[in-house]
């Protein structure tokens, strides 16, 4: 905890966590500010609200990128707030959210069982499907889904005047991007979409050091490979093509079977 915050645009601030690698970012503007994402428990969160009013005492809106439990437990600590995330985010963490808890309980335990058992699942609250647009003391944010990706509700949010996207984990450095809830057929032409309706030169991702347009680009071609790797496997088999992925094994398998998944028709 205590990790600085990094001004990365006029008023326009990322702090990479040390957990989990996770960036939160803080949008501040006249009399308001916009938290992104709220870390994976209650005592991360409170340190997360210590952070904020150390650079503004402003009332806050909450936007949660997607509905992996290391984006959005601490939400409850930031309320009342609104709190935005798109339609598929909201009814996943009102379906699994108490689901979420105890597997990151059942897999971290030790010293940090209590502080997992006592997060306080709060969805969003305020909900939208393809796009919105928040007005945060006149800046202006604008929150797109551009479809299936790292998950089936991932949202990015673009902060026109300061040139900054924040990509949510539709964009990973640091480490391969994460396929366990994905849709890697799809998240391609997801990424694609973003790169041409959101054409600024720097991007946060959900983890990881902040990086530029051709680093997306870059993650976008790999992407790409995977999706089309994974068809070919799913007719030709793999043992000819499992080493062509860009990915280490356990990735690409985790990969390989998502593929499958929708191809079979067993994904929603």
């Amino acid at each position: 905890m205590n990790e600085p915050w990094q001004e990365i645009g006029d008023g326009v601030f990322v702090r990479r966590h040390e957990s989990y690698d996770m960036n939160v970012g803080l949008v501040v503007g006249d009399g308001q500010c916009l938290v992104l994402d709220t870390g994976m428990s209650h005592r991360e969160a409170a340190d997360l609200v210590a952070a904020v009013r150390r650079v503004t005492g402003s009332p806050w809106t909450v936007v949660n990128t997607h509905a992996h439990f290391d984006h959005y437990f601490g939400n409850a600590m930031f309320g009342p707030a609104e709190i935005w995330g798109h339609v598929r985010c909201a009814e996943e963490i009102e379906l699994r959210g108490a689901h979420h808890r105890a597997g990151v309980v059942a897999a971290l335990g030790g010293e940090r069982r209590a502080e997992l058992e006592e997060v306080r699942i709060v969805p969003p609250d305020h909900v939208f499907t393809t796009a919105a647009t928040l007005d945060i003391g006149g800046r202006i944010v604008h929150l797109r889904h551009f479809g299936l990706g790292h998950t089936s509700g991932d949202i990015a949010a673009h902060v026109p005047d300061a040139g900054v996207v924040f990509a949510g984990d539709l964009v990973e450095e640091g480490a391969p991007p994460a396929f366990g809830d994905a849709y890697p057929l799809d998240w391609p032409g997801t990424t694609a979409r973003m790169l041409r309706d959101m054409r600024e030169q720097v991007y946060v991702p959900g983890h990881g050091a902040v990086v530029g347009r051709d680093f997306v680009i870059g993650q976008h071609e790999e992407l790409s490979v995977v999706a089309e790797l994974a068809r070919r496997a799913h007719v030709e088999g793999l043992r000819d093509l499992i080493g062509k992925f860009p990915y280490d094994e356990d990735v690409t398998r985790t990969a390989i079977g998502r593929a499958f998944a929708q191809l079979d028709g067993e994904l929603p």
